[in-house]
């Protein structure tokens, strides 16, 4: 995507922490202009108070949605509408839904069906086929920031580290699906000498799996790459481009 590209953020309240809106919004700034920005709930609730002051913040428009019965989502509903109306009458590159409830599935693949990138925010807890269905899908909580309890407790024991969250090179080694998603992205990507470049990885990765290396605790799929340690690499010296070629290549 080009930065100039527009995206649409659709924000389900009741399944979003307003602690994680920082992190989507830098997060989808890296694509494009995210240039439409609604937050669904019942604003009357107590529970999404704490959502004011980052709708006036992130200039979010709240859409008021009341509860008309028990046990029904009518802001689902209501999201799923307008996604659907702003993509018939709207000029948008990307969608963006955060959520963790996998009744936006659907919507997801009707926008994908018209050719659309969709970009996915939710908790870990959030369903499979929801996660699936989106172009590139984060966790939530690679992307809050640490409460003060959190800060505390290991600041006791010794200074916390800038990206606790971070993955290390032994334990992606031992994740099989990350390891076989690299190692197939190389193998269908590489040329007569192994070597893939890494653009063309992320391509691939991207129309097969809604992974993101922002999940492992990355901000970018070549860092991934250098502490996963499983591939040689080679950096262009007039274009500065990545290639990497599996380390298991020169002993074939």
């Amino acid at each position: 995507m080009k930065k100039e590209d527009h995206i649409a953020l659709f924000i389900d309240c009741d399944n979003i922490s307003y602690r994680a809106i920082d992190g989507i919004i830098s997060e989808l700034s890296k694509y494009g202009v995210v240039n439409i920005r609604q937050a669904y709930g019942n604003w009357t609730k107590d529970n999404l108070k704490n959502w004011e002051e980052k709708l006036l913040e992130y200039a979010i428009k709240p859409i008021q949605q009341f509860d008309y019965t028990k046990n029904k989502n009518a802001t689902d509903i209501l999201m799923t509408i307008d996604a659907i109306d702003l993509l018939h009458t709207k000029q948008i590159d990307a969608f963006a839904f955060a959520t963790s409830d996998s009744d936006f599935t659907p919507v997801v693949m009707r926008v994908l069906a018209e050719g659309i990138k969709v970009f996915g925010f939710g908790e870990k807890k959030t369903p499979k086929p929801f996660m699936a269905a989106c172009s590139q899908f984060i966790f939530t909580e690679k992307l809050m920031p640490r409460t003060t309890e959190e800060k505390g407790a290991t600041s006791a024991a010794a200074p916390a580290p800038q990206t606790p969250a971070r993955k290390s090179g032994k334990e992606m080694r031992s994740d099989t699906w990350l390891v076989n998603l690299l190692r197939d992205a190389v193998d269908q990507t590489m040329d007569e000498y192994g070597w893939a470049q890494l653009s063309d990885i992320g391509s691939y990765i991207g129309n097969r799996s809604s992974f993101s290396p922002v999940n492992f605790g990355y901000k970018k799929l070549s860092n991934l790459i250098k502490e996963i340690d499983l591939f040689d690499i080679h950096i262009d010296d007039e274009t500065r481009q990545m290639s990497i070629r599996d380390k298991r290549w020169a002993n074939a």
